[in-house]
């Protein structure tokens, strides 16, 4: 009923920039907050960033300062705009949204991801 399409990920060298785009569609009432998080290899999947559809955002500690969070409520998109990336950052990056269905329920879905990899 809903899908969440990431784009954007690819490889960088330390201290470049990518910029993180993930697109919602389907049928549904509302889009709450939305977010990106990430996973690399042998860690648990971290939230990286969310954004309310009031524009109130969140930021992990480590991406503080070099990530900024933006979406548009009229078209449904959430962006993820990296600077300054460290190796650290490698990570597969996933895109979630806590929508609201039809039937009045608020349900939770994630994209398929998209590798991100800063490497020289």
């Amino acid at each position: 009923q809903v899908q969440l399409v990431e784009s954007g990920g690819g490889s960088v060298q330390p201290g470049g920039s990518l910029r993180l785009s993930c697109a919602a569609s389907g049928r549904f009432i509302s889009i709450n907050v939305m977010g990106w998080y990430r996973q690399a290899p042998g860690n648990q999947r971290e939230l990286v960033a969310t954004i309310t559809s009031g524009g109130s955002t969140n930021y992990a500690d480590s991406v503080k300062g070099r990530f900024t969070i933006s979406r548009d409520n009229a078209k449904n998109t959430v962006d993820l705009q990296m600077n300054v990336l460290r190796t650290e950052d490698t990570a597969v990056y996933y895109c979630k949204a806590g929508v609201r269905m039809s039937d009045f329920n608020w349900y939770e879905y994630w994209g398929q991801g998209t590798q991100v990899t800063v490497s020289s």
